[in-house]
């Protein structure tokens, strides 16, 4: 009967270690206050690093758990002192994600979106990618993924090149337009 209920206890014991450690861990992360113009500081630092959108500073906010007066004279303050900017963010943004990660339009419209950015915003920092540029990245994107793919015959390495291009955002007309260049080159 003992060895039956052993493995019970020893989990039991195992748990209340557990939530004993857990409670040594609450009492070590005090959580720190800070002051008005302390919080301030630290938002306008978060600002200064990199462009922030209006959404990535709310969420910052957020962890300091202030009031909604605090709230917005920050906002406000930042917002008067040109440390955030929503059209410098979006052209920020749209440059990153299309000469270093080369992602296409369509994608970068996506995320921007979900950060809150307006369409008509987004439709007016477009003309940070230049079409030539454009034009370039997914001929040599498609030039790169399609010599990779091995064992497949010529419609099918087309096709599959075609999927991925669409899965980076760019659009299927801007796709089939650099294909007819290529082709028409060879």
């Amino acid at each position: 009967m003992q060895s039956f209920f052993a493995p019970f206890v020893l989990l039991i014991k195992q748990k209340s270690n557990i939530i004993n450690q857990n409670s040594n861990l609450k009492s070590q992360l005090l959580i720190k206050s800070y002051t008005f113009q302390e919080i301030k500081q630290k938002l306008v630092n978060y600002c200064v690093y990199q462009d922030r959108c209006h959404a990535d500073v709310e969420q910052k906010m957020r962890e300091f758990l202030l009031i909604e007066e605090a709230k917005e004279e920050i906002y406000l303050y930042l917002l008067k002192e040109n440390y955030l900017n929503e059209e410098r963010f979006t052209r920020s943004y749209i440059r990153g994600k299309f000469y270093i990660k080369h992602w296409g339009k369509t994608k970068i419209k996506i995320h921007l979106k979900q950060k809150g950015i307006t369409e008509k915003l987004i439709n007016k920092c477009f003309d940070e990618i230049h079409e030539e540029d454009y034009q370039k990245t997914i001929k040599k994107i498609y030039q790169d993924y399609s010599s990779r793919q091995h064992g497949l015959k010529e419609y099918q390495k087309k096709s599959k090149t075609i999927k991925y291009l669409i899965s980076r955002g760019f659009e299927y007309d801007k796709i089939l337009f650099v294909l007819e260049d290529l082709e028409s080159e060879i």
